[in-house]
This record gives C-alpha cells, sequence and structure tokens, in this order.
C-alpha cells in the first residue's frame, strides 16, 4: 500500500515539474510577428502570398496568415448646407488586416523581408516577440 501511495507522489510531482520546462522553452522562441494593412483586399492577398514564399524560401516555420477583423470608418455628410439640410450622404473605408507569425527567423530571411518591395497601399508593421 505504501509503494503504490510513493509511486503517486512521484507522478504528481512531476507532472507539476512539466509545465516548468515548457515555460522555459516558450521563452527562448522568437517570433516575427508581421501586421498587414491595405485598402483593398486583393493588394493585401497578393502581399501576403509574396511575403509567405520568401519565408517559405528560407525554410522557416510560418503561422497565418490570420485574418483580423476589418475596420470599418464611416463617415456622414451633409449633401446640402441650407434647405435639404437633412439629405445626407455616407461614405466608409474598409482596412483590411493580417496577421503573420515567424518562428525563429534567421538573418537571411529577415534580410530578405527587408528587401522586398510591396505595392504601395499596404502598410506593413514588423516586431519581434
Amino acid at each position: 500500500m505504501a509503494a503504490t501511495t510513493t509511486a503517486a507522489k512521484k507522478t504528481k510531482s512531476a507532472a507539476k515539474a512539466a509545465p516548468k520546462v515548457t515555460k522555459l522553452k516558450q521563452a527562448e522562441v522568437q517570433k516575427l510577428r508581421i501586421r498587414i494593412r491595405a485598402y483593398e483586399s486583393k493588394i493585401l492577398d497578393a502581399s501576403v502570398k509574396q511575403i509567405i514564399d520568401t519565408a517559405r524560401r528560407f525554410e522557416a516555420v510560418i503561422l497565418g496568415p490570420i485574418p483580423l477583423p476589418t475596420e470599418i470608418k464611416r463617415y456622414t455628410v451633409n449633401r446640402s448646407s441650407f434647405i435639404y439640410k437633412d439629405a445626407r450622404e455616407q461614405f466608409e473605408m474598409r482596412i483590411h488586416k493580417r496577421l503573420i507569425d515567424i518562428v525563429n527567423p534567421n538573418a537571411k530571411l529577415i534580410e530578405a523581408l527587408t528587401n522586398l518591395s510591396l505595392p504601395s497601399g499596404v502598410d506593413i508593421d514588423v516586431k519581434m516577440a
């Protein structure tokens, strides 16, 4: 009976020690987080494909592209300033977003991504996490 209780205690202590090891491994992993924004979704998807092709050439681990919620900005404007004041026009701008994570990027990959020429109207934000 005593042997089973000590074995049970050992498995419980081993289970508690396992998450600490994974936390250390997660701290060592570096991620290159790329957020891409554009007004047109076709141009955005083309530039995302270009980034992913470049990363695959250097055999990097890619997570994504993850589509983020589209940001919609709406503006209401009066059509006339005096008589027809109730007549209004509404305009909207849609900003499409994607997220790409590259795990453990090397120097050659980062250099290739900085030299990448993307179409105008595409905004890129790169962070190391």
